[in-house]
């Protein structure tokens, strides 16, 4: 594995926190689904952060398809990457901090050449105000997305807090050197791997946001998600705390619930509704995501509003267009 050169990554206003405090932003779908869509091949341990050193231009084409559609927020392909991971393909420490920088660098360039393509269509139309920015939050996926065994869907890992703390804070540092906006500690299963992942990001000096996975009103590991979110009420470094990866029925009470036990804005983005048949390696059922539920999800106090498995640009553009309009 090699680092490829990238281009000189654009800057973006300083605080995400300042802009969820003026109103709802659009955060992008399922980049696995887009990259899919592009032609990639994703059947690899490493899934989508293989890209990073393979073809790296894929994976900021497939950010720049969900700017146009709409997203001011971007979620780097870091979900799955790892410093054990790469070392399992080979790639050395240095080669692994490099990759992990590069997921930031390219959804920087997405975002900066989106923004700039937005900026000179209108002022051909003879506006003057520009495009609106872009942010970038560096994706920490959980313990389990790393063993690609699935544990990443049920938690309880059988390690203890401090162990899962020392798995993920090399990574949450190389990301935070990177420069985002914010670190998504996203698809948590287990409140114990979200007080760990809250402590190794405790000092990286960059603001995060906590995201669970759940079914119904419990954790991936059935912890209730009251307690769950609680271990964020006090943290002035978590921005918003909310649901991903799951089912877009689970995220309306979710909602109400990491609203009223932290105070904090709420980060919302399910998936399509559709199952992943592990055996058939295929999805089955139907797409119930419905962007006309944004409306309810922003009353109870959604900030950060996006999509995750199986949620494309063109689902993204419409729930761009629903926020627009309320």
């Amino acid at each position: 594995m090699s680092v490829p050169p990238t281009s000189t990554p654009t800057s973006t206003p300083a605080s995400l926190a300042a802009a969820l405090e003026r109103g709802p932003l659009v955060l992008d779908g399922g980049l696995s689904n887009q990259l899919a869509a592009q032609g990639c091949d994703l059947s690899d341990e490493l899934w989508s952060a293989r890209l990073l050193a393979d073809d790296p231009g894929q994976i900021e084409a497939a950010h720049t398809a969900y700017v146009r559609a709409g997203a001011r927020v971007l979620i780097t392909s870091s979900y799955q990457a790892t410093y054990e991971g790469f070392a399992h393909r080979g790639a050395g420490h240095e080669e692994a901090t490099g990759l992990l920088r590069r997921s930031v660098e390219l959804a920087r360039v997405a975002a900066g050449r989106a923004v700039a393509e937005r900026t000179a269509a209108e002022r051909a139309g003879g506006g003057e105000r520009g495009a609106e920015p872009v942010w970038v939050a560096a994706s920490v996926g959980p313990y389990g997305a790393m063993l690609a065994d699935g544990s990443e869907y049920r938690g309880r890992y059988g390690l203890s807090v401090a162990e899962l703390a020392r798995f993920h804070r090399p990574r949450i540092e190389a990301l935070a050197a990177a420069g985002p906006d914010a670190l998504a500690l996203e698809t948590v299963p287990d409140a114990d791997e979200a007080e760990a992942m809250l402590s190794a990001a405790e000092r990286c000096g960059v603001p995060v946001w906590l995201s669970y996975s759940i079914a119904g009103e419990t954790t991936r590991a059935g912890q209730p998600l009251r307690d769950a979110f609680a271990l964020a009420a006090g943290v002035d470094q978590v921005i918003a705390v909310g649901v991903n990866c799951c089912e877009p029925g689970d995220a309306d009470r979710a909602v109400e619930i990491a609203a009223d036990i932290t105070g904090k804005p709420v980060v919302v983005y399910p998936n399509s509704g559709e199952e992943w048949d592990a055996t058939a390696r295929s999805w089955r059922g139907r797409a119930t995501f419905d962007p006309g539920r944004v409306k309810a999800w922003r009353e109870a106090g959604a900030r950060l509003i996006g999509g995750c498995c199986r949620v494309g640009p063109e689902r993204i553009a419409e729930l761009a267009a629903v926020v627009r309009n309320h």
